[in-house]
């Protein structure tokens, strides 16, 4: 049986307390794995406990396989969220967008019944809107031109 090796050793930070769970005899530095030499590890593992070499090479199978579809329902339920997230916002978009249509429709018939007060009201805005821009370009002007003296 071969052992993923290099998904092994990728994970073996995260494995190593559930091999400790499963052979409690084990120490720290009986699951020191440096080098990638796994046969090395197993022949250790295999030492202390007493564990035949298929049975260890099963184990670490079981957890690399267990640790895959783990990461495999992860990315599952987040596409589904995703997904559901993705619907209730198109869900939405279509109240927002009502809203806005039944919005303009409003304004178009209030400015229809009075045309020239709309106007009146859009002219001061303007106005009101210059006034304050122009204020804020001539206080702008003050300071560079004080600034530059």
């Amino acid at each position: 049986m071969a052992i993923n090796v290099q998904g092994l050793q990728g994970r073996w930070n995260q494995l190593k307390g559930e091999v400790k769970k499963q052979w409690g005899q084990l120490t720290d530095d009986d699951l020191n794995w440096s080098g990638g030499n796994i046969d090395h590890l197993v022949g250790r593992i295999q030492q202390r406990t007493g564990e035949s070499r298929e049975n260890i090479e099963k184990y670490f199978d079981r957890l690399m396989s267990e640790g895959s579809s783990t990461v495999s329902k992860a990315v599952e339920q987040v596409g589904s969220y995703a997904q559901d997230m993705s619907h209730r916002l198109r869900d939405h978009y279509g109240d927002v967008a009502e809203q806005a249509r039944e919005g303009y429709y409003q304004a178009r018939e209030y400015v229809g019944q009075a045309p020239m007060q709309w106007v009146a009201v859009a002219f001061g805005v303007g106005l009101l809107a210059g006034m304050l821009m122009g204020g804020s370009f001539s206080h702008q002007q003050q300071s560079r031109s004080r600034f530059w003296s």
